[in-house]
Order: structure tokens, then sequence, then C-alpha cells
């Protein structure tokens, strides 16, 4: 499907970008498109790379223009231009809806104006039963997502929804590698709170699952294991030789919860197996229909959502398992000084 084609990575310099990037530099693709605010990285990635493939361009999902003019003669698109950061859209809350769902709809509307034949969205666990504006933000993308493919005929819409993913940039298992290299206490917030864990490869496995099967609005979660963060901790200390290194328990953060969940009961109740994944189809419905207005849905009482405590739970063992799958933590287990996958 991809052979001689466009495809196009919003927020391309970041983790999921370059994994995604990774995957397709040596596909049949004609051009891949890369597109974002930072020109250094973007220069760090021509060079390192030295593809001619790669066409880089700036810009911001923000201002519709600049998306149009990147969007023109595009076949795919990999949405992954975002705010992520917790605490930063806490702070600045309408910056993430600028972001995240503003931005949103100016990438669907120029992709659906230009005729782009698949665009997949990155979300997150965080949009669910959000409690932070980053979540909330997340959220609201996933409704215009679905809100879009009810109109959109030739363009199909979709989204991947993900939990944690392993050693990306500004994830807490880069932090805690670096508080052990420095000889300082591992900063935790809730030895009990539990994280879904899953690497970048898994991720673009279910980016190119939604690419090739994905319909208008579906949302696709991989199911994942879990590890509370005293195993994730424990684990990182025994791989790096330091098993008695000091932690300090310093409370949840305002916006964290002590489990993420990545289908809500209502998504489990419609939710169709896919034994790797879940595929949670959208409402296209229109304001007409009485069902949740007039009448009920008994199924959805008696279902529960899919979250990081109910998840198969992954123990010291498999926690390092997992971990070494990683090629930043196989250089760290080398005693080599790596940055997180890009």
């Amino acid at each position: 499907m991809f052979k001689e084609k466009i495809l196009l990575l919003t927020g391309g310099t970041g983790s999921f970008g370059n994994a995604v990037l990774r995957r397709f530099l040596d596909s049949n693709l004609s051009e891949i498109r890369i597109f974002s605010r930072d020109e250094k990285k973007q220069d760090d990635m021509r060079k390192r790379y030295n593809n001619p493939k790669l066409k880089f361009y700036i810009g911001d999902v923000r201002d519709y223009q600049s998306v149009l003019n990147v969007v023109r003669g595009v076949d795919f698109i990999y949405h992954a231009a975002a705010l992520k950061q917790v605490p930063s859209c806490e702070f600045h809350p309408l910056e993430a809806v600028k972001t995240n769902v503003l931005g949103t709809e100016n990438v669907l509307e120029a992709a659906i104006v230009c005729g782009v034949k698949r665009v997949v969205c990155l979300s997150t666990d965080k949009a669910v039963y959000p409690i932070n504006a980053m979540g909330i933000s997340k959220a609201m993308m996933e409704k215009v997502i679905v809100a879009k493919s009810r109109t959109s005929a030739s363009t199909v819409i979709s989204a991947t929804r993900y939990g944690n993913v392993m050693a990306s940039r500004g994830s807490v298992i880069p932090l805690f590698v670096d508080q052990i290299r420095a000889n300082r206490p591992l900063s935790i917030t809730d030895p009990h709170m539990t994280r879904f864990m899953m690497t970048l490869d898994d991720a673009v496995d279910l980016v190119l699952y939604a690419f090739e099967h994905g319909n208008p609005g579906e949302i696709f979660v991989q199911k994942a294991p879990a590890a509370t963060i005293d195993t994730l901790v424990k684990s990182l200390c025994e791989l790096m030789a330091v098993p008695n290194h000091e932690v300090k328990v310093i409370g949840t953060r305002h916006g964290e919860k002590l489990y993420e969940s990545l289908l809500t009961r209502e998504e489990m109740v419609c939710a169709r197996d896919l034994g790797g994944y879940y595929c949670v189809p959208p409402d296209l419905r229109d304001l007409n229909y009485d069902k949740f207005v007039e009448q009920g849905e008994i199924r959805i009482s008696d279902a529960v959502d899919y979250n990081s405590h109910n998840t198969t739970r992954l123990d010291i063992p498999g926690m390092k398992a997992l971990l070494l799958k990683l090629s930043f933590m196989q250089a760290i287990t080398r005693g080599e000084y790596v940055q997180p996958d890009a």
C-alpha cells in the first residue's frame, strides 16, 4: 500500500516520529516528509539519516496555512505533533488546546481538502477518564477525529492510543537512569502506582496495523502489560548493579492517577478484540437517536474499564526482560552513555 507513496510525519522529530521514520526508511515509499517547529532537531535528523527520501518542512500544526503547504501531494499522514508533558499543559492549558485540539483539526481538514488517503493520529491513555489538561486535550482530539470521520468521504481517519512508551524522551526511565548515574536518590511518586509498559517498536507495529486496517473513526489500543513503579525501580537498579540504591518517595504529583486506563467501561462494551489489540468503533450517529437519551444500555452497567491495575502485571524478572528489549537499556547495561530513544 505504500509503494511510491508520500508519507507525512507531523511532530516528526519527536520520539514517535523518529521510531516511525526508522521503520519506514527502508520501505518502498518515495518520500517521507518531516513537519515540526524545531529547526535544530530537523538539522540533526538530516545529518544523522542523510537520506534523499527525507524532506523537511518547518511549520506548526497551529498554523493552517503551513499545514496545508506540507500536506499537498501527501498520501498518508501520521499525526504525532502534540504537547505531551503533563505539568506544562497544567500550567498552560490553552496552549494544549491550541496544539492538541485545534492543531489536529488543522491537520485533518488539510488532509480532507488535499485528498489524503489515510491519517493515523496519536492519542494517550491519559485521554481516558482524564483528570489533567493534557489528557483532556487529547480526549477532545479523539472527539475531533470521530466528528471529522462522519463527514470525510475519501480520507480514512483513525487513531492509536498508547500507555507509557518506555525510554521515550521525557519519560521516567531515562530520569531514573540519570539519577542512578549521578548517585542521587530515585524520586518516585508512589511505589504502588501502576503504568502500562510498551516499547517504541510495539507502538510502531500498532501504527502500521491502523494504516492497513483502520476504518473511519476507529481507535486502536494495544494490549499491554503493566508494572508498579516499585517493580520498575527495582528492575532498573538490578540491571544497573545497584540493588540497594536509595529511593525517595515524593508523593503523587498534581494531575497524576494511581493507575491509567486504556479503555473506558463504555468502550469495552463495544470494543472488538483483535488478539493483540482492541478496536473501538466510533459513534457515527447523528443527533436523531433515542439510545442513551430515552433508553439505556444494561451492558455498560456490568462492564469494567481496561486499566493498568487489571491488565497482566509484570514481576521483576518480567520487567527486566522487557527493559532489555530497549536498545537504550542494552547500552546502559554495557556501561555506555546514550540518549533516550529518539
